[in-house]
């Protein structure tokens, strides 16, 4: 029986802003907006009082609105969807940004032993966690071999000179583990460009945050539970001038034949992960990278994602399932930075 669970990755949540405990002449400015299939959320410090509000929000949608041209899976005549469209062989040329998070997108593949895989899109459409529909059963062997014969992102597609090229004929990217950070630093950009130098920037769960928040202390962000039905808090942390991004396997799932099955997808296998990781919180120097981070470290679970990050100096949480005496319950690991920063 199907218990499909289609919403958003929104695993945070900001603690108390006090937005009205402002100092004297300061205004906080809060945009809202809808965009890559989910919703943003804006929180700046206004210390001079002399931001136009409705030109800020006009600049932060056409940013976005760029990063959608470049890398949206539902516009057809994106570069990404143009890249997916051409024939083996084929290179197509593609913006200064999207060249950038491809090659963002290689290193944490190449870090992962391939578990952060941007060309894994068939193997989620046939889990049916994608565009295509859900589905209430488990695929066959056969369908899931079908479906990894047009994955594997190191030998799908080439990052070269200002262009992507395509190696494997039915490689299709999609960016929807690192698009969405990458759209909020570049939201960020353009609140610097006004000015602006403590603000929160979030969309659709992933999250910078820059300065102080309006009590003048660090943006104070809260960890959610990884339970399906439970919107707790399992931690709290501050941040100032980092990306955050949280991964978890208890949003998008489906029940079949007594087994659960998440839509997280480990590329080199076929078939949604197996081991006790429920959720992964990243913090680095920026969304793009906190979001991708979050997804590869999930994939690989908590044993080998604990070794990788404090291998890279790589700010990370862990919650994995954990039963104890016959009552279920949650167990975390903190990477050496992770431990370090919210000491």
């Amino acid at each position: 029986m199907s218990n499909s669970l289609l919403l958003s990755r929104r695993s945070f949540m900001v603690m108390p802003l006090c937005l009205a405990a402002c100092k004297k002449g300061w205004s906080v400015l809060e945009l809202t907006g809808l965009t890559m299939g989910t919703s943003y959320s804006i929180a700046a410090v206004d210390h001079t009082k002399d931001v136009n509000k409705a030109e800020l929000q006009k600049a932060v949608d056409l940013a976005l609105a760029e990063v959608n041209t470049q890398m949206s899976n539902w516009d057809a005549s994106s570069e990404i969807s143009r890249f997916n469209a051409a024939a083996a062989g084929d290179s197509v040329s593609v913006s200064p940004e999207l060249e950038h998070v491809m090659l963002a997108a290689e290193h944490v593949n190449a870090a992962t032993d391939g578990r952060f895989d941007v060309t894994v899109g068939p193997l989620i459409d046939l889990w049916g966690f994608g565009a295509h529909g859900t589905r209430a059963d488990a695929p066959s062997d056969a369908q899931i071999a079908d479906a990894m014969a047009c994955c594997g992102q190191s030998r799908a597609l080439k990052v070269e000179n200002g262009a992507l090229k395509k190696l494997n004929d039915g490689a299709e990217v999609y960016l929807s583990a690192i698009g969405k950070g990458f759209g909020v630093d570049q939201v960020a950009r353009t609140l610097k460009s006004f000015g602006i130098t403590d603000y929160m920037v979030e969309i659709g769960g992933d999250l910078y945050t820059a300065g102080r928040n309006p009590e003048g202390k660090a943006w104070q962000i809260g960890i959610e539970t990884p339970e399906a039905f439970d919107r707790g808090v399992a931690k709290v942390v501050g941040i100032s001038d980092m990306g955050m991004a949280t991964s978890g396997d208890y949003r998008n799932f489906f029940d079949f034949d007594g087994k659960r099955y998440s839509h997280i997808i480990d590329a080199t296998t076929g078939r949604p992960v197996t081991h006790n990781t429920a959720s992964v919180t990243v913090m680095t120097e920026n969304a793009m990278l906190a979001d991708a981070w979050a997804t590869a470290l999930l994939v690989l679970g908590s044993e080998r994602g604990l070794e990788i990050a404090n291998q890279r100096d790589l700010a990370v949480l862990f919650i994995d399932h954990a039963v104890k005496d016959g009552e279920h319950g949650r167990v975390s690991y903190a990477s050496d930075k992770f431990t370090a920063l919210t000491a």
